[in-house]
């Protein structure tokens, strides 16, 4: 049976509470060998009961604390365990932790509580990844996709797919065992038509898994515009700080700078650009290259103008540029002052100087993605290492049904090798490796 194992539960340092945590057969042992409480009797501790009491340290000193007790298979982990709540302190929390160590528990590793619950078939794998999702979020949609797959949907989803695939080689065993019956081309067409179908459904999945790419990592804007026409002041009222430095010398912006902000349920990453513009000093030089090769590949284009002046030669170049994208918002900055430059197609008039319609941006741009639309009941795929197998997956799929005069011990041999890969998401696989992989992504302590 695993040893029992500790660690803290929550972040080291400065705080009203420290969590301590025991999982494995020795917890409750380990609990009355360390804990003392009056209202506790140590032949008698209730499960999912709150005690107050005490830990006696190495120096003698008391920690008055809060101990509760989870009798397995009812806990996080499916074994025994136990639950340390402290004052919140760094020396204090590690002390605690020392103590566990020296009567009997071994400090666990990273994720080893989820690796436990997954073993104790408590969690799904791909359950556990979206713990680490929702961990690591930083906005509402980043929460509202990870919390769709914490009840086991994708799982649900490869499972049934592995099930079909079961049954396509129950079949091709069938035929094989009795050839004098004839089956195979019946056989064939069934098995293809399964292949077919589970190819869809794996398009299916990476398709609406191309939102998953914005709600984890945000839409990119670039702000781009001829020197002095106000980029740097409009991403510093975007994100509201002096992020950028801002002066009237032209060629003060030399490289790209990227700052993000969450605006409703996304995260937007503003990149300030180097002023378009001829230019002899190289690392200018280099600047301004970068900024055209941000035009090429962020999500939206915000094409900042003076309004104080009329266009000149680089602002009608960048234009021109401009011209055929349809990811491109026009801003039209320094409206506080008298307006010369004349009216723009679908402009937004801004005076970052002063705030004004700062937030007019970001809802344009948040129109544009048309992140309104994104369904967050669908399956999400964030995680590289999932889409990375689907995609492999339908490479098999297309190996699959590209051949069709293949010999069915060779097609047996493939979609073997495609249960196996879908095994790597749903956890049912023959790669031990692939499942350390996923959990030691996880922090000391969950």
């Amino acid at each position: 049976m695993s040893k029992t194992i500790c660690a803290i539960s929550t972040p080291l340092g400065k705080g009203a509470i420290s969590i301590v945590r025991l999982s494995g057969k020795d917890s409750l042992n380990i609990m009355r060998k360390v804990f003392n409480s009056n209202f506790l009797d140590k032949n008698n501790i209730k499960p999912r009961y709150m005690y107050y009491g005490n830990i006696t340290l190495e120096n003698n000193s008391k920690e008055n604390c809060l101990a509760v007790f989870f009798k397995g298979p009812f806990s996080y982990t499916g074994e025994d365990m136990v639950e340390f709540q402290l004052h919140g302190g760094t020396y204090l929390t590690k002390s605690v932790l020392n103590l566990l160590i020296s009567n009997g528990a071994k400090l666990a590793e990273n994720g080893e509580f989820t690796k436990r619950a997954f073993e104790n078939g408590k969690i799904t794998l791909d359950m556990a990844e979206s713990i680490i999702d929702e961990i690591n979020a930083e906005s509402e949609g980043e929460l509202k996709a990870s919390l769709q797959l914490s009840d086991g949907k994708l799982t649900h989803t490869i499972v049934n797919m592995q099930g079909s695939l079961t049954e396509c080689l129950a079949q091709i065993e069938a035929t094989l065992d009795y050839p004098e019956e004839d089956f195979e081309e019946e056989t064939r067409f069934s098995i293809f038509q399964s292949i077919q179908e589970l190819d869809s459904k794996l398009s299916a999945l990476l398709e609406d898994s191309k939102n998953a790419s914005r709600i984890k990592n945000g839409i990119n804007i670039a702000l781009v515009g001829a020197p002095n026409v106000g980029k740097s002041s409009t991403l510093n009222a975007l994100i509201g700080e002096n992020r950028a430095i801002v002066t009237d010398i032209e060629g003060t912006t030399r490289d790209v700078l990227s700052e993000s902000v969450y605006y409703k349920d996304l995260k937007l990453n503003f990149i300030d650009t180097a002023g378009i513009r001829e230019s002899a000093d190289k690392v200018e030089k280099l600047g301004i290259e970068k900024s055209k090769e941000y035009i090429e590949r962020t999500d939206v284009i915000l094409h900042l103008l003076d309004g104080s002046k009329q266009m000149d030669g680089y602002d009608k170049l960048i234009k021109t540029m401009l011209k055929n994208k349809s990811n491109v918002i026009t801003i039209v900055n320094k409206i506080d002052l008298p307006r010369k430059l004349e009216k723009q197609s679908n402009e937004i008039a801004i005076s970052a100087l002063n705030d004004q319609n700062i937030n007019k941006i970001k809802e344009l741009i948040y129109k544009m993605v048309e992140a309104e639309k994104i369904d967050y009941s669908r399956i999400f795929v964030s995680s590289t290492r999932q889409l990375e197998i689907l995609k492999e997956c339908k490479k098999i799929c297309k190996e699959i049904l590209s051949n069709n005069d293949q010999s069915m011990d060779v097609i047996s041999m493939l979609i073997k090798k495609l249960w196996n890969s879908l095994g790597k998401i749903s956890g049912d696989c023959e790669n031990e490796n692939i499942i350390d992989l996923i959990f030691s992504k996880f922090c000391l302590g969950k």
